[in-house]
């Protein structure tokens, strides 16, 4: 494939608008990192380096709120821990390895999952996973600077409603699998939103996520399902059925 077909491809430019309407919310992050008191620097460091939103106001949450820089880290690395999930369907779909995997580690979140799954090839896969992760990496570190740097300006960014932002565009993303797939995919998506939706008020952050993750547990009885995801010209991609590629 050229490089302009490419960029004109449905793989760019779903991975482009989601990579810049996502990246755009890191304008309320910027901003709830200096209200609760970190530095523009620290603020953009966690941008550049944790690069997980979620995790992110996890962190900064429970600082405003007047607990210890530990206790938000544990938060925030519980709420994180759903990409390690996302990391081992990505190994087989994206079939990278050695420093192109360490490096791709770093992308793994919820938005260039989402995009990359909903691809219908390898080739497409991959095009689809660097470009958002570029993208959106590029804008959210940027916009978390932005933030940062306007708070004493713009009293009450909460208005703007940007938090809304990144759940909105995965749950349209996840949407076509829950109307596609068979009842029991739709029963574990509904039994997961209850078990968050009833723990969130009574656990710490992070916690409710991975309490909604036992609802998977259904998938082990009854025949196994057709797993979705990038195919090849011989059926879904799997590194257990093919000598994956560099």
């Amino acid at each position: 494939m050229s490089i302009l077909s490419q960029l004109r491809s449905p793989a760019v430019r779903d991975s482009l608008g989601i990579g810049v309407a996502v990246g755009a919310a890191g304008l309320a992050f910027g901003t709830a990192a200096v209200a609760a008191g970190l530095s523009p620097a620290q603020s953009v460091f966690l941008s550049l380096f944790m690069f997980t939103g979620a995790s992110q106001f996890a962190l900064v949450g429970v600082i405003a709120g007047g607990g210890n820089l530990a206790a938000g880290a544990l938060g925030a690395l519980l709420l994180g821990a759903r990409n390690t999930l996302y990391g081992l369907r990505l190994t087989e779909v994206l079939g990278w390895r050695g420093a192109k995997r360490a490096l791709a580690a770093h992308g793994v979140i919820d938005e260039t999952t989402a995009v990359t799954l909903a691809q219908p090839d390898r080739e497409s896969a991959r095009i689809a996973f660097v470009t958002t992760y570029a993208v959106l990496g590029s804008f959210w570190v940027a916009f978390t600077l932005l933030g940062a740097l306007a708070t004493e300006r713009v009293s009450d960014i909460d208005a703007f409603g940007l938090d809304a932002v990144g759940p909105a565009i995965f749950l349209g993303l996840l949407w076509p699998r829950l109307r596609d797939e068979g009842g029991r995919t739709r029963l574990i998506a509904l039994l997961g939103a209850g078990v968050a939706l009833a723990t969130t008020p009574i656990l710490p952050p992070g916690v409710p996520v991975l309490l909604a993750a036992s609802a998977g547990l259904i998938a082990l009885f009854g025949p196994e399902p057709r797993v979705p995801g990038p195919v090849d010209g011989n059926g879904p991609v799997s590194g257990r059925n093919e000598e994956v590629g560099s």
